[in-house]
């Protein structure tokens, strides 16, 4: 891959990172020295309307020309994009990349003038606890398993889909997690992200029976305290989890609606006749779900008591001496959406709007399964789970090629077991069930499916992975981009180590999810090499009382790369430079003011990937060569004409300082 005329929204390229209203802020693009470019003009569409603007030479550095233009910030989300004219006619340079045709507006890229996400998020670190599964404090033990439960020993094994699956209750808590700070000291995250801590009916906790407690179960709100006190202690970041979608139907809004049709309550859901054909009453819920009845966004009751009231839920646990530091709130992409409802945007506004009046630093994440693109860059969601742009793409790279694809005609989802029983069960997440069947062995099998898609992962070569990764990230502005959470999996997919099937490749996965731009998220687990076929399975007990079936070198492995992130700036803050793909092969650049990172995965051996135009410390077109600090390769040494050759074993994930 050549290197060619580059743009990505990042610093390097747009130094004003929070522009205003009104505002004029340079944007400059990066065009290789001798490329055929004689002209540089950037388009924008201020109030719909096209104009351009010419680009003048700033600066020649080394092997490249940098051209700027001031682009006005016209709109709260202002298009801009650049003509690249030379001796064969104009290209576009939009967020997708360079085309020689007319494109639509929606691929160009972004200036946002909302007020930004907070600054803490570009550096988080974060490690993804399922309470009920990580630890047990001593309090455990003295606490009675309620009516629902299927009491389990801690090392049980796990359900992964059937009527049992969100009964198995093993009585993880908040203790628990407490006495366990170490363990994600020496991993080196900085912020800790639990999913539902709510009373309610089941182990997964998403068909919440109130808002206003945290579950005795888990220690109640006590415990919270005591486990907030100890992540400040330590200066991290606390994060919860809220269903905007929908509750459970033991919900005490769900049941006086249920008990009273003149009830206020009835207005926060969505019952449309008094009785259904079974003699049920008629409402909607989450996929079908009854236990999980839907929330009707278009109640101003509703938006009162989850969000605007002095002592909303949303407030509630933001304030001290809870101080949760944000929310990922579950089921986003479906939140306000029923039919020619269409609150979405609406909710997504306000939610951030009280957010931000309750603690300025408070980060909102939307949970999003599929296209996320069209609920980003408004003044919503400060960012998604990238599962599409990402998770599914690293996926399909590195799934072990010896193992077999499940069938498109493989059963689905199991359901959630009988009426009456906890909603989500074995629909533990947005997108439904895998149809996996639990498989979490190694070798041959099938490959687990994602998130519920028919068939198994398919195996894709690299130029796919990255035409992928660019169709989702071209779409959205680079704040969104970077302030969205990239993910290996979570207790709604299967387990990385089983879609890879080999520490290896998750090696080259873990590398991916620190060195690329977006913040990373770990499944608690997953440093140790934990499998699981879909989402429920996956939900596994941590084995601290069983450190031999550890993975150490899996364990290692994630230390090293989230310290190498943390101690490294154009990690957190660089932009994003593609320099070469081929079948097994990606590599691409961190760019920043502070430095420049090289990083190189291949999922298989294969011929060594020559480079040249690649710029040196200080971006001159000589200098040092590239300090490996990842992987244990040699050092970079450029030949006489500055070209660099990358090695050909894998798999394996290398990064170099240049």
């Amino acid at each position: 891959m050549s290197l060619l005329p580059h743009h990505d929204g990042s610093a390097l390229y747009v130094p004003e990172q929070e522009p205003a209203l009104g505002q004029r802020v340079p944007v400059f693009v990066r065009v290789p020295e001798g490329a055929d470019v004689r002209q540089v003009h950037v388009r924008t569409t201020g109030d719909g309307e096209p104009r351009f603007v010419e680009a003048t030479v700033d600066r020649r550095d080394g092997h490249d020309v940098w051209w700027r233009a001031d682009v006005e910030v016209r709109n709260p989300v202002s298009n801009y994009r650049f003509m690249l004219t030379g001796t064969t006619g104009y290209r576009w340079l939009n967020a997708a990349g360079q085309v020689d045709h007319d494109v639509p507006d929606h691929g160009d890229f972004k200036l946002v003038s909302h007020a930004p996400p907070p600054a803490w998020a570009r550096d988080a670190l974060i490690y993804q606890i399922f309470p009920d599964r990580f630890a047990r404090s001593a309090a455990a033990d003295g606490r009675t398993p309620p009516d629902w439960a299927i009491p389990c020993d801690w090392d049980t094994p796990v359900i992964g889909r059937g009527p049992e699956t969100p009964r198995q209750f093993y009585g993880g808590d908040l203790d628990g997690i407490t006495e366990r700070l170490d363990h994600l000291d020496r991993l080196g995250v900085n912020t800790v992200y639990l999913t539902p801590i709510f009373p309610a009916r089941s182990n997964h906790r998403y068909d919440a029976a109130g808002f206003d407690t945290v579950d005795p179960l888990l220690g109640g709100d006590a415990a919270l305290v005591r486990l907030a006190d100890a992540v400040r202690a330590r200066g991290w970041r606390l994060l919860g989890d809220i269903t905007s979608n929908h509750t459970g139907d033991a919900h005490e809004w769900f049941t006086r609606a249920l008990a009273d049709v003149d009830a206020p309550e009835r207005e926060l859901y969505y019952f449309d006749v008094t009785t259904g054909g079974d003699g049920e009453p008629a409402y909607e819920s989450w996929n079908g779900v009854r236990s999980l009845p839907k929330l009707n966004w278009g109640s101003a009751e509703l938006r009162r008591r989850f969000a605007t009231a002095p002592d909303s839920l949303l407030r509630r646990w933001l304030r001290p001496p809870y101080g949760l530091d944000g929310w990922r709130v579950d089921v986003a992409n479906m939140t306000g959406r029923r039919g020619v409802d269409a609150y979405t945007h609406e909710v997504a506004r306000l939610l951030r709007e009280v957010v931000a009046q309750t603690r300025a630093d408070g980060l909102l994440l939307a949970e999003h399964g599929h296209d996320h693109t069209g609920d980003l860059d408004s003044d919503g969601w400060h960012g998604t789970m990238n599962y599409v742009g990402f998770t599914d793409p690293v996926w399909s790279w590195l799934r072990h090629e010896n193992r077999t694809p499940r069938q498109a005609n493989s059963p689905g989802p199991a359901g959630s077991g009988p009426a009456g029983s906890p909603g989500r069960g074995a629909f533990s997440g947005p997108t439904g069930s895998s149809g996996s069947a639990g498989w979490s062995g190694h070798g041959g099998g099938p490959v687990p499916n994602f998130l519920g898609t028919p068939g198994g992962v398919r195996r894709r070569d690299a130029h796919a992975v990255l035409a992928t990764m660019n169709s989702f990230r071209s779409l959205i502005s680079w704040r969104s981009y970077t302030h969205s959470w990239q993910l290996l999996g979570s207790h709604d997919s299967a387990r990385i180590r089983t879609v890879v099937g080999d520490a290896a490749r998750q090696e080259v996965a873990a590398g991916l999810l620190v060195t690329m731009p977006g913040t990373p998220v770990v499944f608690a687990g997953d440093e140790l090499g934990l499998t699981g076929g879909n989402g429920e399975g996956s939900r596994t007990p941590m084995p601290w009382h069983r450190p031999q079936t550890w993975d150490v070198g899996t364990l290692a492995a994630y230390r090293a790369l989230l310290a190498l992130r943390r101690d490294t700036s154009a990690l957190r803050h660089g932009g994003l430079r593609w320099v070469h793909v081929d079948t097994d092969t990606l590599v691409f650049l961190r760019e920043a003011t502070t430095g420049t990172v090289l990083v190189l995965a291949r999922r298989a051996a294969g011929p060594p990937v020559r480079l040249t135009g690649l710029p040196s410390a200080g971006g001159a077109a000589s200098g040092p060569d590239g300090e490996n600090v990842h992987g244990g390769a040699p050092a970079l040494r450029r030949a006489a004409d500055g070209g660099i050759t990358l090695p050909g074993d894998g798999p394996t994930f290398q990064v170099w300082r240049l």
